[in-house]
């Protein structure tokens, strides 16, 4: 497995990616007919904007193929205090769990934070999504719980902080 920096030339695996792990891992949280309408063609001009602008990071296998994603910045609300990073998206594909494969997307996010000088970040993850383990095994502690729609489904977000050197460890 290698973890690197996106490329443009990245972003139609990184669209495959992101619709594939949502219709996987939302599949009976976010409303069907939400799921089914994602499309490779939407996140494909959402990821071609997002490379040159964020920090993207992918994972390849053993055979080259991108299987997972992960990308950071600022964080965005301003509303928590103490946190001056994001990560705004980590996904794998189902078949690529258990493999260390997060927890390296993970790490990647923190030390492209960690050289722009921010040491706290926090995330957000939908409360019934089973990866919220994930992230309190490698540190989270919850902020805030927070609603959002999708779908036209209100759903509940978990925000977690991270404090970088409590986690260099994990």
């Amino acid at each position: 497995m290698k973890i690197r920096k996106a490329v443009i030339e990245d972003a139609p695996a990184i669209a495959r990616i992101h619709v594939d792990s949502w219709r996987e891992t939302y599949n009976g949280i976010v409303p069907k007919a939400y799921l089914e309408a994602l499309s490779y063609e939407n996140r494909e001009k959402l990821w071609n904007n997002m490379i040159p602008n964020t920090a993207v990071y992918v994972a390849q296998n053993e055979h080259g193929e991108i299987v997972g994603f992960a990308n950071c910045g600022n964080e965005r609300t301003a509303k928590y205090k103490g946190y001056h990073g994001e990560i705004y998206t980590l996904y794998l594909l189902k078949k690529e769990h258990g493999k260390g494969i997060g927890k390296s997307l993970f790490k990647h996010c923190i030390n492209a934070l960690s050289q722009k000088g921010i040491n706290s970040f926090m995330l957000f993850v939908l409360a019934d999504n089973p990866t919220v383990t994930f992230y309190e095994k490698l540190g989270g502690e919850e902020l805030d719980r927070v609603n959002i729609e999708i779908g036209g489904e209100t759903l509940e977000e978990i925000a977690f902080g991270f404090d970088v050197i409590k986690i260099t460890d994990k």
